[in-house]
């Protein structure tokens, strides 16, 4: 096509997401839209363009994933990661002031490019219904971090992405207009800490988070999309924790919400509702609510998920590929009658192995190979069976869920996967990572009844003890117990040295979060009609602390 052409029928790349609300990170990726008129296809995209974008000296990765539900291109350019959509309109040429919340533009479109327009349309919205943007801005910046923080960030495996906590904060801005960010936070945990959402234990109602009212059918545009609506979908009505997108067509974006991750969340959002009535009464700053509780100090039981390749250009692939089937893992899992919680921490960790390979030039002498390997840990919570012994088969989830992960790899020809699941208890962790990033209590620090009992009764001969000897000689004092059990660092396996190279050998592959030994981190890739009573403002929160905690 002729460059004159081109500049009349126009194009245009619009952000989303994070970036376009105005609360990125340092070294977060950036979502941004492609549109295209109408004699541009889909396949062009994914195909001349990715392969145009390959010769650029700026692009340092590029992976191309098509078949995906909202199909991508992921990249980095001049160090900047970029995550690419694509929709193409039916308009001959895209106008420099095309309004994205036209519901017109949707005419004549397929799915996967109404997916795609859904970001940017959602992330406008929501800007356009809160009353005031900076101060939801602050808000939204906090709760990110302390989701994160808190292990409760993730889409994929089941807990809320960055447009459901957007909706969630902008929810609480719309109930509290005048507040101050600080207030904001507070109100946050208040509102989510006591709100009821549908499909719970102890209710059968409950409500979804909604910025603005639902269209009736009669409203809806006649484009014949699917919208979010347990009256007319019957599956909705099972949905665990429905935030709905404003947008056309509305959607709720927290389907992969499960059972466990529901539970691990609401008791997280109180925990920072305590905290922030804590920071109010002046006993705690606002860096506790940063601060999580040890993932691996909460549980007994774990299941390890151990996927690995000795490819290293296709181990992201895998590794992505593993992780957005986790959840199905955790569903199976939480049919099993005495798990009541099966808690997926979205924490990943990351570690390069040498090992023996078949060499097929000569079978009698195998050759050393990098094996790139990641773990995830699935926290295990036993329902109350008494003094029932129970044997527990954990067989049929876990190959169920092995064979679906390994029919994906092979639909995507991925070569030498690897994927191992395998029950441990607590005090087996230290094989899969070192005591400095389990940072397990000991046991002492957790007496049972019956030790509490002993101490008792140590503690009255003491007394008694004291009593006698007081009476002959009052200079005699009782010494301070130094019998308080210390916890023991062992010196860490090898496994720790293979991490300490990770970044070395994985250099073009981003890694997961999570802190080194030396503290140096790692980065990887109801409706409610009625207004809450305003409580007096929070405590002041203050930028410069918010901004000193993404740095660390």
């Amino acid at each position: 096509m002729p460059e004159d052409v081109a500049e009349k029928v126009g194009g245009k790349v619009c952000t989303f997401g994070s970036f376009r609300l105005g609360v990125n990170s340092q070294g977060g990726d950036i979502d941004t839209l492609c549109i295209a008129p109408r004699h541009i296809d889909r396949s062009d995209f994914f195909t001349s363009f990715a392969e145009l974008l390959k010769k650029q000296p700026e692009v340092q990765k590029l992976l191309v994933i098509e078949e995906a539900f909202v199909p991508v291109i992921k990249t980095e350019f001049d160090g900047i990661e970029l995550d690419m959509l694509f929709a193409r309109l039916s308009f001959s040429t895209i106008p420099d002031d095309l309004d994205l919340k036209d519901d017109s533009i949707l005419r004549n479109l397929d799915e996967k490019c109404v997916r795609s327009l859904n970001g940017c349309r959602v992330t406008d919205e929501i800007l356009t219904l809160v009353p005031n943007v900076e101060t939801f801005r602050l808000t939204l910046r906090t709760i990110k971090l302390w989701a994160k923080r808190n292990g409760v960030y993730s889409n994929a495996l089941g807990y809320l992405g960055g447009v459901a906590w957007a909706m969630l904060v902008a929810r609480v801005c719309q109930f509290y207009p005048n507040a101050a960010a600080s207030t904001l936070v507070d109100r946050f945990f208040f509102v989510f800490s006591e709100w009821v959402w549908p499909n719970t234990a102890t209710s059968t109602g409950g409500s979804p988070v909604i910025l603005k009212p639902m269209p009736s059918f009669d409203e809806l545009p006649p484009y014949g999309f699917p919208v979010w609506d347990p009256r007319l979908n019957p599956s909705d009505k099972n949905h665990l924790m429905p935030i709905i997108t404003p947008a056309y067509p509305q959607q709720n974006s927290t389907y992969n919400v499960t059972v466990s991750s529901r539970q691990v969340m609401i008791e997280e959002i109180k925990r920072g509702f305590e905290i922030c009535q804590q920071v109010n009464s002046s006993k705690q700053d606002w860096n506790t609510l940063f601060q999580p509780r040890n993932f691996f100090n909460r549980y007994k039981h774990f299941i390890v998920l151990i996927a690995s390749t000795i490819v290293k250009d296709q181990y992201m692939d895998w590794i992505r590929l593993v992780e957005s089937k986790i959840r199905f893992l955790i569903l199976a899992l939480e049919k099993n009658q005495y798990i009541s919680i099966a808690h997926i921490n979205p924490q990943g960790y990351e570690e390069v192995k040498e090992i023996e390979v078949e060499n097929l030039d000569n079978p009698n002498e195998p050759t050393q190979a990098k094996n790139y390997i990641s773990f995830w840990f699935i926290g295990l919570e036993f329902k109350n069976t008494g003094d029932t012994t129970v044997d527990l088969d954990l067989t049929e989830p876990i190959q169920s869920f092995t064979d679906r992960v390994y029919t994906q790899a092979q639909k995507l020809s991925i070569i030498s996967p690897v994927l191992d699941a395998k029950y441990v208890k607590k005090s087996q962790l230290k094989k899969y990572l070192p005591l400095s990033i389990l940072k397990l209590e000991p046991k002492s620090a957790k007496k049972t009844e019956a030790q509490k009992e002993t101490d008792k009764v140590k503690a009255e001969k003491i007394d008694e003890k004291k009593s006698a000897q007081e009476i002959e000689n009052s200079n005699v004092k009782l010494a301070k117990s130094d019998s308080k059990d210390s916890f023991i660092l062992y010196p860490d396996s090898g496994e720790s040295n293979s991490r300490k190279e990770l970044v070395k050998d994985m250099s073009e592959v981003p890694p997961i979060d999570h802190k080194e030994e030396d503290g140096s981190e790692l980065k990887r890739p109801i409706e409610q009609d009625q207004m809450i009573d305003q409580d007096k403002p929070a405590k002041q929160l203050k930028i410069d602390d918010l901004n000193s905690n993404e740095s660390q």
